[in-house]
């Protein structure tokens, strides 16, 4: 199972709201040879860490990438994904217009210094991942700990505030 994180908390010129971007980058993901097979519900969630930015837009999707593609490949196809909607990276955390992350590739663990750090290396620490995850995958376990997903979410600081858009 491959899943990404799918987030925005600016709207787009051409586009609309950080949803409809959200949308927009996942339909993107198709040209680019990436099948979706599923979503989850979209949430509304404060910035991490808090700051004053707009909320987020943030979702998870399960998808299908053409056969033999790497983990590499897919991150390169993600960051094509969010150049092509026009996400520009100059500050860690900035706000921006798409955010795609590459959350798990069939359960791969990579090593530290990998390129990509399978699994995602914060996935356990934001509640915008864990909650819609939760909705896609209700089993899915930490590849790297074997950790439920309910666990996680326990331990996620009470700080970090998340609603249910859908």
């Amino acid at each position: 199972m491959i899943l990404i994180a799918i987030g925005s908390n600016l709207p787009h010129p051409q586009l609309g709201q950080p949803r409809d971007v959200c949308e927009a980058a996942l339909k993107l993901l198709e040209t680019y040879g990436v099948r979706v097979l599923r979503r989850s519900p979209w949430y509304g969630s404060a910035p991490v860490p808090a700051s004053d930015q707009p909320w987020f837009v943030n979702g998870v999707a399960e998808v299908e990438a053409t056969a033999g593609r790497s983990p590499l490949a897919l991150l390169e196809t993600l960051h094509a994904v969010e150049d092509e909607l026009g996400r520009t990276r100059t500050l860690r955390n900035e706000a921006r217009i798409v955010d795609l992350d590459l959350i798990d590739f069939d359960g791969l663990v990579s090593k530290l210094d990998a390129r990509p750090q399978l699994p995602h290396p914060r996935v356990q620490e934001r509640a915008f991942v864990l909650f819609p995850l939760r909705d896609l995958e209700p089993q899915w376990r930490h590849p790297a700990t074997g950790e439920e997903l309910e666990t996680l979410i326990a331990r996620l600081p009470s700080e970090q505030k998340i609603q249910l858009l859908e």
